[in-house]
C-alpha cells in the first residue's frame, strides 16, 4: 500500500490568500511589521499540516473500509482504526 498524497493546487492558493487576510487582522493592513510574516507563515504551515494529517488518516480509513481485511485480519483493521484516530488527534494538541 503506497499512496501518493498531493495537496490540490487550488487549496494551496486559497490558503495563501486566507493566511494573508488572517495576518492583516493581527497587524494593520498596509503597514510593514516583521511579525506579519511570522504570523502568516505559521498559519499557512498549520493549514498544510492539518490537510496532510487528514489525507494520511483517510488512507488509514480506506484500510478500515476494506472488508477483506476485516475478515482475514481483524487486528490489522483495529490498527488502521487506531492509526487514523491518532493522526487526527495530533491536530488537537
Amino acid at each position: 500500500m503506497s499512496e501518493n498524497i498531493t495537496l490540490p493546487r487550488e487549496d494551496i492558493i486559497r490558503w495563501a490568500r486566507e493566511v494573508e487576510e488572517y495576518a492583516d487582522t493581527i497587524y494593520q493592513k498596509g503597514e510593514y511589521h516583521p511579525g506579519w510574516l511570522e504570523v502568516r507563515d505559521q498559519r499557512f504551515a498549520a493549514l498544510v499540516a492539518a490537510a496532510e494529517r487528514e489525507a494520511c488518516a483517510k488512507i488509514a480509513d480506506s484500510q478500515i473500509e476494506n472488508t477483506a481485511i476485516l475478515l482475514v485480519n481483524p487486528g490489522k483493521s483495529a490498527a488502521a482504526w487506531d492509526i487514523a484516530n491518532a493522526i487526527r488527534a495530533r491536530g488537537s494538541k
